[in-house]
């Protein structure tokens, strides 16, 4: 039975031209030339095309996935740090109770940010599942179904597998490659991803909040007058105001100590990466909400959408036990009833 998959795939042809299966070995005749097949035995999908290899260019991704890794780590070692060494005088001038609550919360969300980063970094995103190949009497009637064969990594390939390049593996599940963990976000770390982003977006916003709570402990409060002349309404006294604030914040500037550079640095910083974490983790949990991965949401464009749409694919993602996912609510369910 002919296919027309997207990829190609890597198979062998014998003395008499006759196309031979890679998963089970057994001889096609088929009825034409035809460059992509599907085995009727084991159910694998072959195609003539020859073996692929990687290109030069693998090893200059690594080096770059490596580099954002370094970048990204020492970023989050100054933000503990600098964060240490801005915020903790002030709090701890304010009170001791208010120093040791402070603290107790920077560790936790400092060991939890790190702790999820390296398991989503440089724990295995998951490789394909190991199954027998290239003999009849091992392959039995359907075993590879649907099965592909790598033309990079030169071993089947589940339906559910994609081979990526950057890493140069075939992951299971994947979802994407990112750079910034120099990894693959597949089946097996892509839990820990999401954590390092919940956990990341909850410590970003934590250090504006005690960056903003530390300046004002620092700074004079800005002297606004409160006055003004009776004949200055409206969009006079808004710019009136506006430019009062303006030159309070300069004069503040040129007078700021390091510390204060740094406390406008960490919330700056902080406000511009929870911005960007929190649409990527919204991005994730909508995809894990729908079922799919964002690949599998891209190979989905345009199909019938069937997939299940409900709060439970979120809570077996982060494996919740069935006696709590039953109560949620079923989206899909609920769109049937409002439609009859």
């Amino acid at each position: 039975m002919a296919v027309s998959p997207n990829e190609h795939y890597v198979t062998t042809i014998d003395k008499d031209n006759e196309p031979t299966c890679w998963g089970c070995g057994l001889h096609l005749v088929l009825p034409s030339y035809t460059p992509t097949f599907k085995c009727g035995w084991c159910g694998a999908i072959t195609s003539l095309n020859l073996q692929k290899h990687e290109s030069k260019w693998f090893k200059w991704r690594r080096l770059r996935d490596r580099c954002f890794v370094c970048v990204l780590f020492g970023f989050m070692g100054f933000v503990i740090c600098g964060g240490v060494w801005a915020v903790h005088p002030v709090v701890f001038s304010v009170s001791y109770f208010c120093g040791i609550f402070h603290l107790v919360i920077a560790i936790c969300l400092s060991v939890s940010t790190l702790s999820m980063f390296c398991l989503a970094a440089f724990h295995c995103p998951g490789a394909s599942p190991l199954v027998l190949w290239g003999s009849y009497p091992l392959v039995g009637k359907g075993d590879l179904e649907n099965y592909t064969f790598c033309h990079y990594c030169s071993k089947p390939k589940s339906p559910r597998t994609h081979h990526c390049r950057s890493c140069g593996m075939c992951v299971l599940d994947m979802d994407h490659h990112c750079p910034f963990i120099g990894n693959c976000v597949g089946a097996a770390n892509h839990r820990y991803f999401i954590l390092f982003l919940i956990s990341a977006v909850v410590s970003t916003i934590y250090v504006a909040i005690m960056s903003v709570t530390a300046g004002l402990h620092i700074w004079s409060p800005l002297s606004i007058r409160s006055h003004a002349p009776s004949n200055v309404v409206g969009t006079d006294l808004a710019m009136r105001f506006v430019k009062e604030i303006i030159i309070a914040l300069l004069n503040s500037a040129l007078l700021m100590s390091s510390r204060g550079l740094l406390l406008v640095y960490l919330f700056v910083s902080s406000i511009s990466v929870n911005l960007g974490l929190s649409v990527l983790l919204w991005q994730q949990l909508f995809y894990i909400y729908e079922g799919k991965t964002y690949l599998s949401h891209l190979n989905s464009q345009g199909g019938d959408g069937a997939d299940q749409k409900d709060c439970q694919n979120i809570l077996r993602f982060f494996g919740c036990p069935y006696s709590v996912s039953r109560y949620l609510p079923v989206v899909r369910d609920s769109e049937k009833r409002h439609t009859k």
